[in-house]
């Protein structure tokens, strides 16, 4: 199959492209509403056999050197540099990113990953002696340790919509690195890349089972990876309804999870902030993947002093972003994924207008014929109780708070269900720090939105289980073993 993309795409099963027993849907554009490409429906029993094939290639591929394994991990991501252009515009069109998005963090990002993850760490380490006063025999001793990482097994990995290359690719990598094989569920609205990520690893020489990749929009499909008898673990990016559902099935076979959930980032900014700063940092909720990503600022507590200010310079800032097909070199903002979330979000705006907030930006669809845009969109005069200030939207919308003291910043920044990432804007960096260690979230950001990728990332609460992203991500797909000898 060709590398720049396909009208019909095959399901990769077992080292095969197979034809799908569901037949095609049509993948949309969300810019023109025209169909980007055809990709397959998977049967239940087609998902059970990419895991069948997953479950009889673990031994081998486990078994594989470390270094092996690093190698093609380091084609893969060559592979996919050399058709950096073809795959953005893929990209693209599925999702409806900018340019600069598409071939930097969606394309970019995961040739990075698979890049990251063909550097071999050490796989074991020495635990410090210990002096047994009597041991299980009875007699008093030194015992030697080492903790060693192994496998999990079977990954399903189920991806979201919002970047089709660096989300998988984060889940991909370090568990093959870690010499697991995995069942890939991309999610349905842009599944084509998912398959490209496929193709690049096939021609890199992964084995036969190693990787596998199918797609589907009916429920049957996602069910039957999570709930498959040799599926060992997931990986899950997305909402935190669909989580609490993987979790109930995983919790029935002790599947091991790793669970990157919905958010509602709080950006807490005092007084004293750089007001430029904290208005670039939030306003990345508008512009980057239209709002459409966990990590987003979409809370706003305002401290009273720069409340007025701030609402007003946010204002101007969402009115000056160009809106429009991301394909033309000066829109800054494209569509959202869909029609159907197109409607949502603007459901929440109107909600908000309910609830008593202020519309000062945005809250208009922008006048394009077709395509899913939503206009930047700033809802002043929020209440932390307000459901646009609760709820995650996942779409260019910022609720402002204003609060007093610091106290009552950190006390609504905290009164969420969610707590992935939260930021804190303040000229007083000894201050950010201390607020930083009160807030209940898995990441916090002193002035800047901006990330460590070998930092730890995963969510508090309703946010998330478990960690990933750099080292923490090989422990995230092994096991802890530990092997135990008299010294």
């Amino acid at each position: 199959m060709s590398a720049e993309g396909v009208d019909r795409q095959g399901l990769f099963v077992d080292g095969a492209w197979v034809e799908p027993d569901g037949g095609y849907y049509a993948v949309i554009d969300p810019a023109t509403e025209e169909t980007a490409g055809w990709a397959p429906e998977a049967s239940r029993d087609q998902v059970h056999a990419a895991c069948a094939a997953a479950r009889e290639a673990f031994g081998p591929w486990s078994r594989t050197a470390p270094e092996e394994r690093a190698a093609v991990l380091a084609r893969a991501a060559d592979i996919i540099r050399a058709h950096l252009v073809p795959y953005a515009e893929l990209a693209q069109a599925e999702t409806g990113a900018t340019l600069g998005t598409a071939r930097g963090m969606q394309v970019g990002v995961g040739a990075a990953r698979f890049r990251r993850y063909a550097r071999v760490e050490p796989a074991e380490w020495a635990v410090a002696p210990q002096i047994n006063e009597a041991g299980p025999m009875g007699k008093a001793g030194v015992m030697g340790a080492l903790a060693v990482r192994q496998p999990v097994g079977v990954v399903t990995c189920i991806t979201s919509y919002n970047n089709p290359w660096a989300n998988p690719a984060g889940k991909i990598a370090p568990a093959l690195a870690m010499g697991n094989t995995v069942v890939v569920k991309p999610a349905p609205q842009d599944p084509l890349s998912v398959y490209r990520m496929a193709e690049a690893l096939e021609a890199a020489g992964v084995p036969r089972g190693v990787v596998n990749v199918v797609s589907g929009r009916s429920v049957e499909v996602g069910e039957a990876a999570v709930g498959s008898r040799d599926v060992d673990m997931v990986s899950f990016t997305g909402s935190t309804a669909v989580g609490q559902r993987i979790a109930e099935v995983c919790g029935r076979d002790m599947k091991r999870q790793l669970m990157e959930l919905g958010g509602k980032g709080a950006a807490v900014v005092f007084d004293d902030a750089d007001i430029g700063s904290a208005v670039a940092g939030i306003g990345t909720t508008f512009s980057f993947y239209s709002g459409q990503i966990c990590t987003a600022p979409t809370r706003v507590l305002a401290q009273r002093g720069v409340y007025d200010r701030l609402v007003e310079q946010l204002a101007g800032y969402a009115g000056r972003l160009r809106v429009g097909d991301p394909r033309e070199r000066h829109t800054v903002v494209g569509p959202v994924i869909s029609a159907t979330h197109r409607d949502r979000v603007e459901s929440y705006v109107e909600l908000g207008r309910k609830e008593g907030a202020v519309v000062v930006a945005g809250g208009e669809r922008p006048p394009y014929d077709r395509g899913f845009y939503v206009a930047p969109t700033l809802l002043a005069d929020c209440t932390n109780d307000m459901r646009v200030a609760r709820e995650e939207i996942f779409g260019p919308v910022v609720s402002v708070i204003p609060f007093d003291e610091e106290e009552e910043g950190i006390a609504l920044a905290n009164d969420t269900d969610y707590g992935l990432i939260d930021y804190v804007w303040s000229g007083d960096v000894a201050r950010a720090f201390r607020v930083a260690r009160q807030l209940r979230a898995g990441g916090v950001g002193i002035n800047t939105v901006g990330r460590n990728m070998e930092a730890p990332f995963g969510g508090f609460k309703k946010s998330g289980v478990g960690r990933d992203v750099g080292s923490y991500a090989l422990h995230a797909y092994s096991e802890v073993q530990a092997i135990v000898w008299p010294g």
